[in-house]
């Protein structure tokens, strides 16, 4: 018993801190973009660059 005294007001602050977390990040735009990073991939980033000379090319 002396058990759940302890353990209830741990498992309850862990919950709140957990919440808060995410209420925390809800708030700063962690989630804003759920699309751009699985669409940024279909993209090719190695193209050629007009302000590059040839002889810089690799």
């Amino acid at each position: 018993m002396s058990n759940l005294l302890l353990l209830i007001p741990v498992a309850l602050f862990l919950g709140l801190l957990g919440l808060a977390a995410f209420l925390w990040s809800l708030k700063s735009g962690q989630f804003d973009d759920m699309e751009g990073a699985a669409n940024r991939i279909l993209f090719d980033d190695d193209l050629d660059h007009p302000d590059k000379k040839p002889s810089e090319k690799k």
